[in-house]
């Protein structure tokens, strides 16, 4: 199979969609691999060490995007729709269910896209979210640290405070990877930690395994306003799997939160979970309403380039393979890969996606789609 990565073009997006190691195992087994030139470079990887691994450098993101098997690490953007098409099998994240424009390309040039963030495990478990989720729950805290610093439009609150003074009080929304992640960091650090999830079974792991370092919270409206009114810092990390993240924090909460407080909204990708929150780059990450200041970027591991590049590719690339020696049919073999399925031949074939956007779901999975179409092509 011909498998291409395009270079990210996503504002100060650095990583990568595969690394040599995956590359190597990839041309030892007959597969080419067209790698656009400087790709990796953001990743600490160099075009030659592609090369050495088999690659082929090309020039343009063109050449790179021709290929049957595209991977990336974040969601096409408009000046890429251009090169969707029907015979295209584009593996990467997409975030659909808060990205119309995207949805309605991938539908109406008829590519097959295939979503990291809903490749499920028959437990339930999301494999290729959760590195880039333990990364994005991590720098949650310390971005929100550092924002709280008065010289960055904070409070001028130190997460760990001193002795004779409290530390920060930090509310986090969401007790799955990401929270559980920011939680681990602000402990560390010495902040007053709450965590509030519908999941009182992860509430209980999380006090057993904090043993009264930080507090747990059934998530309900009450709850939430008591906690987040007295929070310096709120981190938002809720997550519907392949769906649009709920509103927890309304805009009329805004004006009883501290004034310079900050949040954190891990959620943007799935469109956020505070109703002000609007996607952010690196470059302009920032903004505040009512005094409260609000950091939403949409590919915070970017920031990381390195660690991201290679904690993601350690879960992607058994799926990567099995694309590669299979296509299609990889899909029909793996359950857990074809559960990633968000369209197919101009159709949405996920749930989460078809709700967000109330259009109609004309198969009740992907893989009833596929067998169907595989029983007709055995006729």
């Amino acid at each position: 199979m011909l498998i291409g990565i395009p270079k990210e073009i996503k504002d100060n997006e650095n990583r990568v969609g595969i690394i040599p190691s995956t590359v190597k195992t990839l041309t030892q087994n007959g597969h080419q691999v067209l790698i656009e030139a400087n790709a990796g470079v953001g990743s600490s990887i160099t075009d030659a060490d592609y090369v050495l691994a088999g690659a082929t450098i090309v020039s343009t993101a063109k050449e790179a995007w021709s290929a049957e098997l595209v991977i990336k690490v974040k969601e096409p953007i408009a000046s890429e729709y251009y090169y969707l098409r029907p015979d295209l099998i584009l593996f990467t994240y997409l975030h659909l269910a808060s990205n119309q424009p995207l949805t309605e390309a991938l539908l109406q040039s008829k590519t097959t896209g295939i979503a990291y963030e809903t490749v499920q495990t028959v437990s339930g478990a999301l494999p290729l979210l959760t590195p880039m989720s333990e990364v994005a729950g991590r720098m949650a805290t310390q971005i929100g640290a550092n924002y709280l610093q008065k010289n960055n439009g904070g409070r001028g609150v130190l997460l760990g405070g001193v002795p004779g003074v409290l530390p920060a009080n930090v509310v986090i929304l969401g007790a799955g990877i990401v929270g559980a992640n920011a939680a681990q960091i602000a402990v560390g650090m010495g902040a007053k930690v709450t965590i509030l999830d519908i999941n009182h079974d992860r509430l209980k792991q999380l006090d057993d395994i904090y043993r009264g370092r930080l507090q747990t919270l059934t998530s309900n409206l009450y709850n939430i306003q008591e906690a987040v009114y007295a929070a310096d810092l709120v981190i938002g990390a809720v997550l519907i799997p392949g769906g649009r993240a709920p509103y927890l924090i309304t805009k009329e909460m805004l004006p009883f939160m501290r004034n310079g407080s900050v949040i954190v909204d891990v959620a943007v990708d799935q469109g956020g979970c505070v109703e002000t929150t609007k996607a952010t780059t690196h470059s302009d990450p920032t903004y505040s309403i009512d005094g409260v200041l609000h950091y939403c970027v949409a590919n915070m591991p970017g920031a990381v380039p390195h660690t991201s590049t290679f904690a993601l590719n350690n879960q992607t690339s058994p799926f990567i393979i099995h694309l590669a020696q299979e296509g299609i049919n990889a899909l029909r073999k793996d359950g857990s890969l074809c559960r990633g399925l968000n369209t197919y031949k101009g159709i949405v074939t996920h749930q989460a996606v078809a709700q967000a956007f109330n259009l109609d779901l004309p198969f009740n999975n992907p893989a009833s789609l596929l067998e169907i179409e595989n029983d007709s092509a055995r006729i």
